[in-house]
């Protein structure tokens, strides 16, 4: 279509994993641009929390399952579904990070990062 932009690779992650998250009614989803920031270990983090270790075990799935459906991506590296207080899912450029709500506010990445360009992810609630 003229005119249509082609959505780059990391917009198509990212939108992946907003929808799989707000599949899964994740709390609280954002991504933190690190672009055009120096000594940044990746280009972007996306972030949020469930109420239960049910939840953000079904949130990371998800998550897996909808960036190999919608890129053929499979993650680099993955941990923490050990017990699934903090699950981190590595794709090299974006980095995504499925807390509990306790873990979420004790680590507040937010803060650590915050000369990163946050946006939060609609849920449409």
């Amino acid at each position: 279509m003229p005119g249509k932009k082609k959505r780059e690779p990391r917009e198509i992650l990212i939108g992946a994993v907003g929808t799989a998250m707000t599949d899964k009614i994740a709390r609280d989803p954002v991504i933190l641009d690190f672009t055009g920031l120096n000594g940044t270990v990746c280009d972007a983090f996306v972030i949020c929390h469930g109420s239960s270790r049910t939840q953000v075990e079904a949130i990371a799935g998800h998550v897996i399952e909808e960036v190999k459906k919608k890129t053929g991506l499979n993650p680099y590296h993955q941990e923490g579904f050990e017990n699934a207080e903090w699950i981190l899912i590595d794709y090299f450029d974006v980095i995504i990070h499925i807390f509990q709500e306790e873990r979420r506010k004790f680590y507040n990445i937010e803060q650590l990062w915050a000369d990163a360009r946050i946006t939060t992810i609609d849920t449409h609630e």
